[in-house]
């Protein structure tokens, strides 16, 4: 989208409103010791609004003191270290003693308020501007912008205007030019009943190496304060996101549109919904390191997401709710990210659906694997031949188109480590600053998701170095999945659809990958630590902490581009594995390819910002859980919209017309499904049992020993037992830090401390709190 940077007036640059000094207060006689009951209610508390009191970062915090009844603010001192800060605070318009901090170090800071006899201090850690907080050592080298004023990518944020046509041949949002503004704007009416000119703010800067983008419906030439926002906005943020899995060494764009940008911005006739949202009243915020195709690691989304929020509240207001949306990798990122960092979102719009990186990844990898043997007729033994379709149905597909479009627009370009990435430069020999190559330059940068993964699931060890590590003088990141042990095509053997000379011919030349993702005769073994790295971090969504939030879910067939509504189905049963249930998740299935119907974008926002309101209204002391269960809309249900013979049947209910067309939904299988494992499709890797000539039975002819001695050669160690959790599964631990207190990596993170108390009480409403308290 293009825009224009505009003259930045006292008024458009949204100043604070300005802290008027506290009066000093006059000499007072000793305060005389306080009594057994005072002692036990705190006189003061002392709260950081804007993030974690340990998470802080930028220099800045936005704080509350709230004194206990019978305090005078008048009495209250403030002090950071030795540091009297009291003129920074005043009794805002919010009715709250609150102040915004500056000055703080790098690391730990103290802040102290007192009044009479009485004081109590929290401890605020800062972090830098450009990272890291708690995603671990920074990878690189980085190429920062050009108007970098250093070696993080920080520079001063940049402020620009655009607006809504009332013309509706123009899509999308138009430049504003405040020295000649349009004659066409439009107007918009807020949720909370504020009609202005649809003119919005769009603030553009850098955190976390990265860069980040907020906007804000604005009347311009009124003043605007954290703690005295303008009346049309309703506190509530959308969060964006954008498509498919990558690695970048560069800074990247936030992406805004709905759909991974599949559907234009400036598209006439189809308004996105972050302009619906801020038509509404919302605010919007996007970061480049939440958009998985730029980076696909849910620690760096985490890390970027707060960070982005931790500055909207200082700057901007207090938020209710967030709300998140996004396609493909969009769904990726959500997923993962209210799995692993619970609190960040507290609704989630899901399309194109995918429950997380690598369970996907898995099955990339067998399609890939796959390939190279069903297109290649010179490989398969004498007298096999394999026909298109029962390529289709090992692969658990109706079409061998899936598969193609997975391997070539996803598994090739996000595992190849010699792929080229934003930020790499084309391999010079024996340069580590320039790209991989296997061949001439083992050690450099290596452009694999994996690798931009490697503080979460950590580093190859020395027994298993290939000549580039040992070359490069390192472990490479961690191969967290595998095909060991499965016996591709079984169920299809079962069913008669292919013959025992294709399924052993399949098995015996499929081969596995090494950690170049380059093929090798042996199965892919995967890294054991690794394996369980994956789980406990969160890059494989089992869905423990998703019962949190309120999830829309829709999309449509796939006419084989890799994302079929199968996806989708692989988060609705771990749901309903972990909580006994899905009533937190609503299902929606259209006609329109991949999307299901382009309204729903915008519908599907309006729909969760009433579900969450009403979640907002309930101050009942029940679990959070229970409340978005019980106060989801009871006509915000599944549904099917214009599937021939299917739909809302009046008196039906829409889950039992919805669970019926499965095969309409184009729930299709995986290669691995159709090797006997179970629907969740969250096994990295299996654990073995042994191979027993008795598993054939069913064959109307049996194995010969010609056969039996080529699959046992094939699986000496056994065949996946599926009746058994697989390898390194371990619950996903939440909020975890990739590095110690001296900065160096820890591989599969560390669990932060507690929550401080009363920090992060300016990201939602206390009905939502409960979370984060945890």
């Amino acid at each position: 989208m293009s825009r224009r940077l505009v003259a930045l007036g006292a008024t458009l640059l949204l100043p604070l409103v300005a802290l008027a000094p506290v009066p000093p207060a006059p000499a007072a006689p000793l305060a005389a010791a306080p009594t057994a009951e005072q002692r036990q209610r705190p006189a003061l508390v002392i709260k950081v609004l804007s993030n974690r009191a340990d998470l802080v970062s930028e220099g800045d915090a936005r704080v509350a003191v709230a004194p206990a009844k019978g305090v005078r603010l008048r009495t209250i001192r403030v002090s950071l270290g030795q540091r009297d800060v009291t003129k920074r605070f005043a009794l805002r318009p919010n009715g709250r003693f609150e102040g915004i901090v500056t000055g703080l170090k790098v690391g730990r800071n103290v802040l102290t308020a007192r009044a009479g006899g009485f004081s109590t201090s929290v401890t605020i850690t800062n972090h830098p501007a450009g990272g890291p907080i708690f995603s671990g050592p920074q990878l690189g080298p980085y190429e920062c912008q050009a108007t970098a004023r250093d070696a993080q990518c920080n520079e001063p944020a940049s402020y620009s205007l655009l607006y809504q046509s009332s013309d509706p041949t123009k899509g999308g949002l138009q430049p504003y030019d405040r020295q000649d503004p349009p004659s066409d704007v439009a107007t918009t009416t807020t949720d909370t009943g504020v009609t202005v000119p649809f003119v919005v703010r769009r603030e553009d800067g850098f955190q976390d190496r990265d860069r980040y983008t907020i906007l804000t419906l604005v009347q311009l030439g009124k003043p605007w304060a954290p703690w005295a926002p303008q009346p049309q906005f309703n506190h509530k943020v959308l969060m964006t996101h954008g498509g498919n899995c990558g690695a970048a060494y560069a800074p990247g764009e936030p992406p805004l549109e709905d759909y991974s940008g599949t559907i234009p911005a400036d598209t006439p006739g189809i308004t996105q919904s972050y302009v619906t949202a801020l038509g509404l009243g919302f605010s919007v915020i996007s970061t480049a390191l939440d958009n998985t195709g730029h980076n696909c690691n849910v620690a760096m989304q985490a890390e970027s997401l707060m960070m982005a929020k931790e500055r909207f509240v200082e700057r901007y207001g207090l938020i209710r709710y967030t709300i998140g949306t996004g396609c493909s990798g969009g769904s990726i990122a959500q997923h993962t990210v209210a799995n692993a960092y619970p609190g960040i979102y507290q609704g989630l719009i899901t399309t194109c659906s995918y429950p997380d990186t690598l369970s996907a990844g898995a099955q990339f990898a067998d399609y890939h694997l796959m390939r190279r043997y069903f297109e290649d007729p010179s490989r398969w033994a004498p007298g096999v031949v394999w026909s298109p379709t029962q390529m289709a149905d090992v692969e658990g597909h109706i079409s061998i188109l899936n598969s193609v479009v997975a391997d070539e627009g996803l598994f090739k370009a996000a595992l190849n480590p010699e792929t080229a990435c934003p930020g790499t430069q084309d391999p010079v020999a024996g340069d580590r600053r320039t790209r991989y190559d296997s061949e001439t330059n083992p050690g450099g940068v290596r452009c694999s998701v994996l690798d931009i993964m490697q503080n979460a699931i950590g580093l190859r060890p020395r027994s298993v170095w290939t000549a580039q590590e040992k070359a490069a003088g390192r472990g490479f990141a961690g191969v967290p999945f595998a095909n060991k042990g499965i016996l591709y095509g079984l169920e299809t053997l079962k069913a008669g659809r292919i013959t025992t000379a294709q399924f052993v011919d399949l098995n015996e030349k499929l081969g596995g990958l090494d950690v170049d993702s380059q093929p090798i005769a042996g199965r892919t073994q995967g890294d054991e630590a690794s394996i369980r790295r994956a789980y406990r971090t969160g890059l494989v969504n089992e869905a423990e902490n998703l019962d949190d939030v309120a999830i829309i879910n829709f999309g449509g067939p796939d006419p084989g581009i890799a994302h079929d509504y199968a996806h989708a189905f692989w988060t609705e049963e771990r749901l309903m594995r972990d909580q006994g249930h899905t009533d937190n998740r609503v299902m929606w299935f259209g006609v329109t390819p991949l999307i299901g119907d382009p309204g729903w974008a915008n519908e599907a926002l309006t729909e969760m910002d009433r579900w969450l309101r009403a979640v907002e209204r309930d101050r009942r002391t029940v679990p959070l859980a229970r409340k978005i269960v019980q106060d989801k809309p009871a006509d915000l249900t599944d549904r099917c919209s214009n599937v021939p013979g299917v739909g809302d049947v009046a008196g039906e209910d829409d889950e039992v017309d919805c669970a019926l067309p499965e095969s309409l939904q184009l729930r299709l299988s995986t290669p691995r499904e159709m090797a006997g494992d179970d629907v969740f499709n969250d096994r990295l890797a299996c654990r073995l049992e042994p191979l027993r000539r008795s598993t054939f039975d069913f064959l109307l002819l049996p194995l010969s020993d010609a056969q039996w001695a080529q699959l046992r050669a094939v699986f000496p160690d056994g065949v996946c037992d599926y009746s058994v959790p697989g390898r390194g599964r371990v619950r996903t631990q939440t909020w975890l830090s990739y590095s110690d207190a001296s900065g160096d990596v820890v591989h599969g993170g560390r669990n932060l401390p507690p929550l401080p108390a009363g920090s992060a009480d300016g990201w939602s409403s206390a009905s939502f709190r409960e979370i984060l308290r945890r």
